[in-house]
């Protein structure tokens, strides 16, 4: 099994932002992060995910994610996600670049969610978030397109 903990983080809704993302497979473990200029914390915990699938190289493995986000983890464990997929994000919904991503890359993947409270006493929890505040405050970030192209429009 593949343990995946995320968090999110935007100065500002929308404003600069990063994730954090720790990979964790028996005794090995990696920690991923990137901060962007413009973005909101929805997209940040969602790219998170993405992030962490991206890095997986074994997919046959299942594949446990925790995250403090409800967004995230109301969409896919509550079946949202199909509705909006099956209805092409009818009625606007945000952030469906990332969610068709997410959805191409898990589709093959035995994937569960399970949501944490954020900024309690889980140390990956807490250090997701130490990796998510520095990539947002950091030095080098990346434009965020998928939200930039949608705010332009």
């Amino acid at each position: 099994m593949i343990t995946i903990y995320t968090d999110g983080s935007s100065r500002g809704n929308p404003g600069p932002g990063g994730y954090g993302t720790i990979l964790i497979h028996g005794n090995h473990r990696k920690e991923l992060s990137q901060g962007y200029q413009y973005t909101t914390n929805n997209r940040m915990e969602l790219m998170a995910v993405i992030a962490g699938l991206q890095a997986i190289k074994n997919r046959s493995m299942p594949i446990v994610i925790y995250s403090d986000s409800q967004y995230v983890v109301n969409a896919v464990e509550k079946g949202w996600l199909k509705n909006w997929i099956k209805t092409d994000f009818k009625g606007g919904k945000k952030n469906s670049d990332l969610w068709k991503l997410y959805y191409t890359l898990a589709i093959d993947l035995s994937v569960k969610f399970i949501w944490i409270k954020g900024h309690a006493d889980n140390p990956y929890n807490n250090r997701c978030d130490e990796l998510a505040t520095c990539a947002a405050d950091g030095k080098g970030p990346i434009i965020d397109e998928g939200y930039e192209g949608e705010i332009k429009k």
